[in-house]
This record gives structure tokens, sequence and C-alpha cells, in this order.
């Protein structure tokens, strides 16, 4: 069934293209009706499979069509996204909660979180480190930004510009008040309330602490399977997702600006291929369980431009092949503050892009101070689709630098978020299984057997 689909989908593709050349003459209605029939195969095929990854990935085939045939339709769906969003919104903060106090107060000693601690923060700037000037060397090599026609930028359209000290960046960490920070989404903030109140929890006497540990083990199980009912919704919430997109750009978005877009999914496959495959093969982990893993949230992530939203699904799937709980929960949040490998990848080429339209010539070592200023400056934005936009207007401001060429960026910046944030994600699934083959107790025949 599957290979029907592939072929009829090709078939219906390849008619559809000979008609916009001009090759054949075949009605516009006689090609959507070719191309919905041949969606419809896979349809079925999706229903047989009755796997939701196999849905996920399907609905956004399904997607893309939507937006090309109909996109004023399309414009519509956006809410369909939006309240998916907001769903797993709400689990974040009582999930983080729930599985770092029972992580530490549970399971392990104070000595292995400090332990953890220190290992996952030197794993997680040497990569992004190292993802950064990948970055660098990109856009240093291809100069997409060079020779560029800075389009006018509309007296009404402002974009926020926000410079960040040292002072900002350290009291970003640490939260004046835990419900603000909740409404907020500040992963960061709620990752280190939730630490200092796991350590106080494994502190106080065993009357008091069995019953909150308790709690926060019960709190963590609901939180899973309220994220499995959510997720039923995904399908729904993806192909909407990639509906808008397409119907609010067009596939044609891709032309004058594919030099950019092609210089930073080259830099980020290179950086998947020569830094973090090396990094999976060294620590042996099993790269087919872990391929197979991580699909899923993956895909979540690469249609919804948002790494929170794979969070629940990317815990539970570390879980799966054999990382414990208590490292999932405070390795895995951790990362989505100081492990933003597509990010970091994606603001320092896109600052040196910045110069390039506006002619503006960086030396190498002003280039260096720059992209160390993004990689302290992005902490913290993950799960906030094209936060990344706030901290580069940010760092482009701090080093005198004009925001015009930002907006040919937001152009395309949904498509650039998708390959970014998908990237965030297999990094962080990554970083899980290391900590966990370094601390020892990766239970390698959980991984053998998926």
């Amino acid at each position: 069934m599957l290979f029907i689909a592939i072929v009829l989908i090709a078939v219906a593709g390849a008619l559809s293209f000979a008609a916009v050349e001009g090759w054949l003459n075949i009605p516009a209605t006689a090609l959507i009706i070719g191309r919905w029939v041949a969606l419809s195969t896979l349809i079925y095929y999706a229903f047989a499979r009755k796997s939701l990854t196999t849905t996920i990935l399907i609905s956004m085939v399904i997607g893309v069509e939507v937006g090309l045939d109909f996109p004023e339709f399309s414009q519509n769906l956006k809410v369909l996204s939006q309240i998916f969003l907001r769903l797993i919104k709400t689990i974040i903060a009582p999930l983080l909660f729930g599985t770092l106090v029972y992580g530490i107060a549970g399971h392990s000693n104070l000595k292995q979180v400090g332990r953890m601690g220190w290992k996952s923060i030197l794993y997680f700037e040497v990569v992004t480190t190292i993802a950064l000037f990948i970055g660098l060397a990109a856009i240093n090599i291809t100069k997409a930004g060079a020779g560029i026609q800075l389009p006018p930028v509309p007296g009404d359209d402002k974009l926020p510009v926000a410079k960040q000290t040292l002072t900002d960046i350290i009291l970003h960490i640490f939260p004046e008040n835990i419900a603000k920070s909740i409404y907020d989404g500040a992963v960061l903030e709620i990752v280190v309330f939730s630490i200092l109140f796991g350590i106080a929890t494994a502190m106080i006497g065993e009357k008091y602490r069995k019953p909150i540990v308790s709690f926060v083990e019960a709190l963590s199980e609901v939180m899973f399977k309220f994220t499995n009912i959510i997720m039923l919704f995904a399908p729904v919430a993806v192909g909407a997702a990639i509906a808008y997109t397409v119907g609010h750009m067009g596939l044609g978005v891709l032309v004058n600006l594919m030099k950019l877009l092609l210089t930073l999914y080259a830099a980020l496959a290179f950086f998947l291929l020569f830094v973090l495959l090396p990094v999976a093969l060294l620590f042996k982990v099993p790269v087919k369980a872990f391929v197979n893993a991580i699909i899923e949230p993956v895909s979540i992530a690469f249609a919804t431009t948002s790494s929170e939203s794979a969070l629940p699904k990317a815990m539970k799937a570390m879980e799966n092949i054999g990382v414990p709980r208590k490292i999932v929960a405070f390795v895995m949040p951790m990362g989505y503050s100081f492990n933003l490998d597509g990010t970091t990848l994606y603001l320092a080429l896109a600052s040196v892009f910045v110069a390039q339209a506006a002619g503006i010539e960086l030396s190498i070592s002003t280039q260096i101070i720059m992209v160390f200023t993004l990689m302290l400056t992005s902490k913290g934005v993950a799960g906030v689709p094209r936060a990344s936009l706030v901290i580069l207007l940010g760092t482009l401001a701090s080093f005198n630098l004009p925001i015009e060429p930002v907006f040919i960026i937001l152009a395309i910046d949904e498509l650039m978020d998708m390959a970014r944030t998908s990237v965030n994600v297999i990094g962080n699934c990554l970083a899980t299984v290391v900590i966990a083959k370094w601390e020892g107790e990766f239970v390698e025949q959980q991984a053998e057997s998926k």
C-alpha cells in the first residue's frame, strides 16, 4: 500500500509539474483531484498502520497539499496548531516539577545530582561551541548575505529590540515567583526551582519526605498519561501547522532566499553527521534504536517549530530506550536552556548574514565575540517559536548593526525554525543517552528490544 501510494503521488506530482511548465494541457481541477486521489491511498495506509508516528508524517504531506490547493482556507487552520501548543504548555511545568523532584529525592543521592550537573554543562558547552563555529564557517563560505538589496522597512512595522546585559542573563536563571515562571513558560526558572525543591526534599526526614516523593511520582505518571491523550491531536495540529505555512508563504518563497536556506540546512546536516553522529558512536549509543525513538518528537518539533511541544514525548522516548527517568528528568530540561545546538548554529549564521546584507565587513575576532555573546543570551529561549529572533535583534543592537536585514530573514524564518528546532530536540535526546552512558546507568537490554 505504501509503495502504491508513493507511485501515485509521484505520478500526480510529475503531471502537475508538467502542466505548470506548459508541457501538458491539463485542467487545474483535474490535477487537484488526481493529487487527492493519490493522497487518499496514503491516508488509508496511515489508518491501516495505526501508528502515531506514521500518521504525523503523513499529515505533514497532507498539510502541504492543503496549503497549496486552498491557501486562503489554510490560514484559518493555524488555530488548531495553537490549541495543541497551548495544551502542551499546560504539561511542561507539572511534568518538569514532578520528574525532577522525584529523580532527586526519590532515587538520586545529592552527590550524583552534582556529578550529573557538571557533566551535563561540560557536554552542552562543548557541543554548542562547535555548533557556533560551524554556523560561522558556513556563512563565511557561502556569503549568502552579500549583494542583497535591502527591502524598505514599513514605518508601522517595528521589531522588538532588547539588549541583554550579563546581569539580565544571570537573573533570568533564578525565579522570583514560581507562579510567574510557570505563566511565562520560563523553563530554566522552573528547572532551578524544581532542583532546589528536590534537594530540600532529599534532606528532610523520611516521615515528611515519603508523602512528597509519592505525590511527585504520581504527578509524573499522570502527566505522561495526559501527554498521551493530547498526542492523539498531534496529527491534526501538525498538518494544520504545515498547511498554514505553505498557504501563507507558498513554495515560491524558497526561490529568492534559497542560498540562505540551503546554507542553514547544509550546516545543520554537517553538524548532525560530523558532530552528533561521532559523539553517538564514541559513547556507543545504539543508533538504530535512538533514531526510531526520536522520529515522533522530532517530526512534532519540525512542524510546530517549538521544541517545547516535543518535550513530553521526547522524555518518554528516551526512557523507553533505556535512559533512567531520573537522568531524563534532570538532563533534558537543562538541555532546553543550555544545549540549543540548532539555535546557536542559526544565530551565528544569521548575525553574520545581517552584516553581509548591510555591506558591513566584520573581522573574525568581532564575529567570534558576537557568537559567544549569542551563546550566552540564547539560554532559556527554547519552547517559544522564533524567540531566537528577539535574541538576534538584541545582539545586533549591542554591536550597532542594522536590523533591516532581519526583515529578509523573517520571510523564511519559519522554514529555518523547523530545521533548527528539530536539531535542538535531536541534540537534547542524544545528551540524555550520553550522560546515562557516562554515569553507567544506561539499560542496554531496553534499547536492544526496540
